[in-house]
């Protein structure tokens, strides 16, 4: 079986939620703190082994790859006044041994279409799929969760988690095959369907933003038609290939934020200042100070 060592990061979206924020600067760019969510999805990749970054970019999203560039001109102002911390920050953005190619989507085409966009630079080769509006606190990883399934099924593995119902409509959701004895939190999927109306969503386990998928999504994509919005569902492409082949489901453990919209980045900000030794304290008693019931356990 081969080894997951590329990822891909479907970033070509427009980010018109955080517009104003986003007309000039990439959704993936706004700060948790003060790391970019794009920087919480590749870290979440090379902690997992993952190797080989392929961007799928579009207009505007320069910014990205600067970001994991090489900044010469940053790294000897900091070296020349002795801001080594900072220095060392700046230069592990990417460890040594990993590497970022960047696909541009010329259109807005949809998940499957961007996932499809990635074909030439994937190859015969399983690969992971990360979102990075879903910022996910685990240990392992999401993604290395995924990774391990895959290892026992031999299959493509998609990331699910329990919503209320009546969230469920703005998600895929999975139903599954009964009497399967996989382990804890580990399903094989019967059916897909993207945004159900919730009286008709067949379990309240959605799909969330990780994947990891086989070569044979392409062809499926490929074939898929646009749906009513003019888009190519992911989705709607597994739910081809799940006519062919096995299709699992893994409940991630972890903390999730859907950083999509404004609610869940606020949170998301609030969640993981509180985790850092350098904030937590202070940035605590700050909010114990507004009268507000936040502790941190229960964020």
């Amino acid at each position: 079986m081969q080894k997951v060592t590329k990822a891909v990061f479907p970033v070509a979206g427009l980010g018109t939620r955080f517009l104003p924020a986003t007309k000039a600067s990439p959704k993936e760019m706004l700060p948790i703190v003060d790391k970019p969510l794009i920087q919480y999805a590749v870290e979440e990749a090379v902690a997992a082994g993952i190797t080989d970054l392929i961007f799928i970019t579009g207009r505007g999203k320069r910014a990205i790859e600067d970001h994991f560039d090489k900044a010469y001109e940053l790294e000897a102002e900091l070296q020349a006044h002795g801001k080594n911390k900072l220095l060392k920050e700046v230069r592990g953005l990417l460890p040594e041994g990993v590497s970022c190619a960047y696909v541009r989507q010329a259109e807005a085409l949809g998940l499957g279409h961007a996932v499809l966009c990635a074909r030439h630079l994937v190859g015969d080769e399983p690969f992971a799929v990360i979102l990075g509006d879903d910022v996910i606190d685990a240990n392992p990883p999401a993604i290395k969760q995924l990774m391990d399934v895959f290892e026992r099924v031999n299959g493509p593995v998609l990331a699910v988690e329990r919503v209320p119902r009546e969230d469920i409509s703005s998600y895929g959701v999975i139903d599954i095959e009964p009497n399967t004895h996989l382990g804890d939190g580990i399903y094989q999927v019967r059916d897909l369907v993207e945004k159900p109306p919730r009286e008709e969503a067949p379990s309240d386990l959605a799909i969330i933003g990780r994947y990891i998928l086989t070569p044979d999504i392409f062809p499926a994509l490929a074939a898929t038609k646009s749906d009513r919005t003019g888009e190519i569902q992911l989705t709607n492409g597994l739910r081809a290939l799940l006519k062919t082949r096995p299709i699992y489901a893994c409940e991630v453990k972890g903390v999730r934020h859907d950083t999509g919209n404004k609610l869940g980045f606020l949170k998301a900000v609030v969640y993981f200042a509180l985790r850092r030794p350098d904030l937590a304290e202070k940035f605590s008693a700050y909010l114990s100070s507004l009268g507000l019931p936040t502790p941190a356990s229960k964020l």
